[in-house]
Formats: C-alpha cells, structure tokens, sequence
C-alpha cells in the first residue's frame, strides 16, 4: 500500500478547519402548535392503592374524630387497659370486675359485664401510663400511639426489603387487620412492632432484639410455635445475648408488676377461675371450632392445634436449622403460629403483616398475580367497613387465607424442561 502523507498545517495556522456559518437558531414552536404527548396510561394498580389508601384513611380519621367523644371511649377495647391503669396508679386490684365495671361505666360502657384485662401482669407497662389521664385524653394517645408503632413498623420492613420502589408496603396501612386494630383500640399493633424490630436487630444488636420480644409477651399464646423455634434456634446458635435481652426486659416487667401490685399473679388467677364465660364466649378461629364440634366443655381442646404446630415447627427447624432465616422461614412460622393459636381475634392477625408483605414481593419478583391477594384483602376490608362484630364466624376464614396466600406467592418456580435438561447436560 502506497505511503499516504497527511498535510501539517503551516506556522500559525489552525488545525481545525473553518467553521461554516452557523444559521441563526430556530424560535421555540409556540406551546399552542406543538402537538401534544400522548397521555400516559393509568397504572390500574396504582388506582386500586390510592382507593386503599384513601378507604384507610377515612376509616382511621373517623376512628380518631369519634374518639373525641366522652361515650366512644367506654365502647373500645382500650378501655380495659385504661381502667387496668387507673386501678394500678391507685394502689387497687386491676383484675377486680366490680370496680372496673364502675369505672368502665362512667367512661360510657353500656352493659353490666365489665371489659377486662385479661393479659398477664407481664403487660402493667402499658396500663400504667394510662391511670394519669382520662378516658378521652387516654383514648387519643393510645390511637397516635398505635399509628405511629404502625408507621415505624412499615418503614422498617420497607428497610429489610431493601428499599425497594415498587411502594408495595404501603399496603400495610389498609390491611384489614390493621385497620379493625385502630378502629377498635386494640394494641396487636405493638406485637407487630415487637416482631418487627426482633427481625431487624436480631443479626445486629441481639440484646436489643430480645428486649423488644417483651411485646409480644403481652399476649404468648399468639407465638407459641414461634417461641419454641426461637429457643431451639437461640440454644443451637448459642446466642445468649439475646436470650438476656429477653430475660432482662421481662424480668424488668414483672418487676414493675410487684412494684405497683404484689398480688397481681394472684388476682390473675382468681379472675380467670371466676370468669367462666371468657372459657365459653365463642372466638372465631380454628382451635375454638375444633373444641366446639369434639367436646364444649373440654377447654384444653382448644390446644391440641397449638401443640401439634409446635411438634411440627420444631421438625421445621431442625431440617432446616443449617440455612434458617427468621425472614424467610420466621415468617412461615408467624402465620402457623396466628392459624392455630388457642384464643385470638380478627385484631390479632395484624402481626402477620411482615409474612404478608414479604408474600407481595415475592410474588411481584416471581410474576406471579395479586389477584388473590386482592379478594381476600377485598373482602375482609367489607367485613371492617360494614362494623362486622369481632366475635362473628364470619372471620373465621381470614388466617387461613393469609396461610394460604403466603404459600402460594412464596413457592418456588418450576424450572422449564429445557432449561432443566441444559442444567443435566452441563452438570453430566
């Protein structure tokens, strides 16, 4: 190929050539000739969220605005916990009917059958603070507190999730559990955020994480086969640590108990042997069912799903104690342990919402429809609206659909035969 010579530009002369003239620039088209961009195509689960959403926050505006009156407070389940303060800050018995049947009525309670506490004295730390105020004062507290426990719930399991940005945990806000909780006073809100900070703090601070199971110790029943895992694990990982976080804060508690009442576990005792109707009343979930159609007056009946989850649960972990993960196989524990708990309400099952969230990613991950998911939020969310009683049959059916859910959007994908048979050939 023939030497090629490329010209050098002379002394003082410019290597680039001369630019040719610039036409001057085109004025802007008026915004009124410009042809216009298609408008964007509503997302329908968009539309559905922010319906969700605003139902959610009209039902708990309502909550909030009919807790200003003197009577609504006396027809909410906070006001157990109040009269259980009161009674607490005045040196009397929190489990004496008679006297929480008087100050439960003045409170605006119709009715001759008093509200109890029927939560272990492991619970006092939330009743006392509320014996120095009011009924009404009390009320709103407790409500701003259980919204924003809901609120750094979320936020955290939003954070555990990886701050993903698809704003499917917003869904927890109109969760129909969450929202029967608010509406009625209930405090299922703390145990979730009892769970939820174990889940977050359990690799990091595990004292920390053990003293915030001192929240769901308010009601053990709901955890049992959650509780028998967790020691299992803890003994197998030797995480002692967190084992004295737990210890310390309930000892803590039942120290604050005798502080303010010597005879609370006592008293306790007396009141449930005295109160055969809380054995009879009708709670709608399986292990009640189960009692009923063997033997109504065998109330141990009601236990036998609770025992044999725990035998399950413990085979679980065992098979699985090498790889287990709180948010992956936990959560599976949290939903079995709701399903057949001896005794618990509709308001109850709020503390399923880290299983049901980590359900909604999986599913969306693995493109897998929420449609199901949808009909039976949809549903349970008529029952809240329509003031459904919490001791109908008709919730019944709502923790085995979230089992059932969870199980659904969390199973594997089946792997394609021809991808299957690739994996074969490279593997042979």
């Amino acid at each position: 190929m023939p030497d090629v010579q490329i010209p050098t530009p002379r002394r003082g002369e410019s290597q680039i050539a001369d630019p040719q003239p610039i036409s001057p620039p085109l004025s802007p088209m008026p915004p009124s000739l410009q042809e216009p961009s298609p408008p964007a195509k509503p997302n329908p689960m968009r539309i559905v969220l922010s319906l969700l959403l605003l139902a959610a926050a009209v039902a708990l505006v309502a909550a909030i605005a009919s807790s200003m009156s003197r009577e609504s407070a006396g027809s909410r389940d906070f006001i157990a916990y109040w009269a259980a303060g009161q009674q607490l800050v005045h040196g009397a018995d929190p489990y004496d009917s008679a006297a929480i049947l008087s100050l439960e009525s003045a409170a605006g309670l119709h009715g001759d059958r008093p509200n109890m506490m029927l939560n272990l004295p492991v619970a006092f730390f939330m009743a006392l603070p509320l014996g120095l105020v009011s009924a009404k004062t009390g009320m709103i507290l407790w409500l701003i507190l259980l919204v924003a426990c809901l609120m750094a719930s979320i936020r955290i399991l939003w954070y555990l999730h990886g701050r993903p940005n698809d704003r499917l945990h917003l869904l927890g806000y109109v969760f129909p559990p969450v929202l029967a909780c608010i509406v009625a006073g209930q405090l299922g809100i703390f145990l979730l955020l009892g769970v939820v900070l174990f889940l977050y703090f359990h690799q990091s601070r595990p004292l920390l994480a053990g003293a915030a199971l001192l929240l769901c110790a308010v009601k053990p029943h709901l955890f049992l086969p959650f509780a028998v895992v967790l020691l299992a694990w803890l003994l197998s990982r030797k995480a002692y640590r967190l084992l004295a976080g737990i210890c310390a804060a309930i000892g803590a508690s039942c120290a604050l108990a005798f502080l303010f009442d010597a005879h609370a576990w006592s008293q306790y005792a007396r009141m449930m042997s005295q109160r055969a109707e809380v054995s009879q009343d009708f709670v709608p979930t399986l292990s009640i069912l189960f009692r009923l159609l063997v033997d109504r007056n065998a109330a141990w009946l009601q236990f036998v799903p609770a025992a044999a989850a725990c035998a399950w649960a413990l085979w679980y972990f065992w098979t699985r104690r090498a790889r287990w993960n709180w948010m992956d196989q936990g959560l599976l524990l949290l939903l079995v342990s709701e399903v057949c708990a001896p005794h618990a309400w509709f308001t109850d099952e709020v503390i399923v919402l880290p299983a049901v969230l980590a359900s909604l990613y999986r599913a969306d991950r693995l493109d897998r429809s929420l449609l199901p998911f949808g009909l039976i939020a949809g549903i349970a969310l008529i029952e809240v609206m329509a003031q459904v009683t919490l001791i109908s049959v008709f919730y019944v059916w709502t923790a085995p659909a979230w089992l059932a859910w969870y199980l659904y959007a969390t199973r594997a994908k089946p792997t394609p035969p021809e991808e299957a048979r690739a994996d074969a050939v490279i593997s042979g």
